[in-house]
């Protein structure tokens, strides 16, 4: 008979560091007045000591031989970052901010699994069984074959998948579950820490899917223990502004798949619609070019996309001139106007600059470096970049213009969508015999805002 023991730990609510004795300051993230106190039974037996009992070692080459299929959604963004579908037996972790559509995807592709036959279990511990067939009803139609359940209990949950023996078990959300075991709340440290132990356990033995919702802080990370994104097999993230309809659904890790992938949707009333070619998605039609606006050839995972960066120079009247970046990192627009200040001798000193990317999109790649200089010196000398004009680029400090990856994609994707001319980084380019645009290389920033500017 195994012994149990009571033991007070203080688990800090940010980073999951856990210590016997409380402190003021957490030393592992260093947040102050984060650390609660845990109190709970553990007993000696428990732990992770094997999913099989009794399992043996195998080679590699006898357990590849058995065929693995995946359970294709039918939703093809979201196979294309699952990396083809969702695997048997996997455990799949999904992101986001509140009201972006975490929820609304996975009863979509419950839905579309019960049409094709496969049984699905989908657990709510946010909504009623009738609010939940609510939102079902104005996503489409599904058959018997979907199962959905109100519930918080994990115990109770994983006794009624075993009775039910579904293919796929979506679980919403995992901040909402609780272990009776433990006696602290739901959404605690130990709390997420067991429930997902738990659902684990209960994905490797019986090979059933198991795809759960997480909550996210303030900042934007997950919430609950590190620890809950190193157990999953594949942690997926929603981003977007909910005051724009698009979506962007990356993977931050996949073990069954790459991470290079990304899936775009856009919010419509219906639910979450897929946009299968978003390379022209951000762009808006206009009359006469403004100064100030400056289209870049992007990469959202494999895929390029077109993304318009604006940039306003105002004179200040103040001492400390203020830089603001929507959509582009802050610290990297102070490096670009320190590189135009000091190789092309431009003053901002007595300029705001206000950088922003249009859409809501979030931009991070090196190649928007020289779409956000050509913005900025656009709006400080009140030109206008002629139409059809496409740049992309790294730029150093030294002023070069650096080579990005994929370049012969993104210059043939934006000549799909009318752009006639392009200033790229000086390299080997393999376009097709009959391209008829005009490719400008550059080596340096000043070589690209006289190509850009025709001055």
């Amino acid at each position: 008979m195994s012994k149990t023991k009571v033991k007070t730990n203080y688990v800090c609510q940010n980073c999951g560091y856990v210590t016997s004795a409380w402190l003021g300051k957490c030393p592992e993230c260093g947040t102050w007045n984060s650390l609660v106190e845990e109190v709970g039974t553990r007993t000696k037996d428990k732990g992770f000591v094997s999913f099989i009992a009794g399992s043996k070692p195998k080679t590699i080459r006898s357990v590849s031989a058995q065929p693995v299929s995946r359970l294709v959604t039918g939703i093809g963004e979201f196979d294309r970052v699952l990396g083809g579908g969702i695997v048997p037996g996997s455990l799949v972790l999904l992101s986001g901010d509140p009201g972006i559509g975490k929820s609304t995807i996975l009863l979509d592709t419950a839905m579309r699994f019960s049409q094709k036959g496969v049984k699905v279990l989908y657990v709510s511990g946010e909504e009623s069984e009738a609010q939940t067939a609510m939102r079902a009803s104005r996503l489409g139609h599904c058959t018997d074959s979907l199962l959905i359940m109100t519930a918080s209990e994990i115990g109770g949950i994983l006794a009624q998948a075993d009775q039910e023996k579904p293919d796929l078990l979506v679980v919403d959300s995992i901040q909402t579950m609780y272990c009776s075991e433990i006696e602290t709340a739901a959404g605690s440290v130990g709390q997420v820490r067991e429930c997902a132990a738990r659902l684990l356990k209960y994905a490797k033995t019986g090979g059933t899917a198991v795809l759960i919702i997480g909550h996210v802080t303030k900042d934007g990370t997950i919430a609950g223990p590190r620890i809950l994104e190193h157990m999953v097999d594949t942690v997926l993230q929603f981003e977007g502004d909910k005051s724009y309809t698009f979506r962007v659904l990356r993977a931050l890790k996949n073990r069954f798949g790459s991470t290079d992938e990304c899936g775009i949707f856009t919010m419509e009333q219906g639910g979450l619609q897929e946009v299968p070619n978003p390379a022209g998605l951000f762009l808006e039609d206009r009359e006469e070019p403004v100064s100030g606006a400056v289209i870049g050839g992007c990469l959202e995972g494999n895929r390029p996309i077109m993304v318009e960066f604006q940039a306003l120079a105002a004179r200040t009247p103040y001492g400390l001139p203020r830089r603001t970046a929507v959509g582009f990192d802050y610290n990297r627009v102070n490096m670009l106007i320190a590189i135009l200040e000091r190789r092309l001798g431009m003053d901002f000193g007595t300029y705001d600059a206000y950088v922003n990317v249009v859409g809501g999109m979030r931009v991070s790649e090196p190649a928007a470096d020289l779409p956000v200089l050509a913005a900025l010196v656009s709006s400080y000398r009140n030109l206008a970049v002629p139409f059809g004009t496409l740049t992309l680029g790294e730029v150093g400090l030294t002023g070069e213009v650096r080579r990005v990856p994929a370049m012969e994609r993104r210059i043939l994707d934006a000549a799909k969508l009318g752009f006639k001319r392009f200033v790229v980084p000086r390299g080997k380019l393999q376009l097709p015999a009959g391209f008829s645009g005009q490719v400008v290389q550059v080596r340096t920033a000043e070589e690209a805002l006289r190509a850009i500017f025709g001055r």
